[in-house]
């Protein structure tokens, strides 16, 4: 192996060990590996669950989840489908909250 790849897994062990000692714990500002994973599957649920409410255009509605939370953002056309989408993103196992911040245009 040249000395370019030497130092490149040599990096890369060094990352891999940092994150393992360092990126597993979560703080009130900073979520953990296992919290991060989970609130990407919960986001990927909320999302598809929007995506099926025919009510709703899910195109220009965002949602992003911290620790269980779920926020959403983005525009709609009726306070109806402000609601509805706050009640479909309540409905997905693992939300433990939700921030509905939809603006009717």
């Amino acid at each position: 192996m040249t000395k370019v790849m030497l130092s490149l897994i040599g990096a890369a062990g060094l990352a891999l060990s940092a994150t393992a000692l360092h990126g597993c714990a979560s703080t009130p500002t900073q979520e953990s590996t296992g919290e991060y994973v989970d609130d990407s599957v919960i986001t990927t649920k909320v999302k598809s669950a929007i995506l099926e409410e025919p009510s709703l255009k899910s195109l220009q509605i965002n949602v992003d989840t911290y620790k269980g939370v779920v926020q959403l953002s983005g525009f709609v056309d009726s306070a109806n489908a402000v609601k509805r989408a706050g009640e479909v993103a309540a409905h997905v196992q693992g939300v433990t909250g939700v921030k509905n911040s939809l603006v009717v245009k």
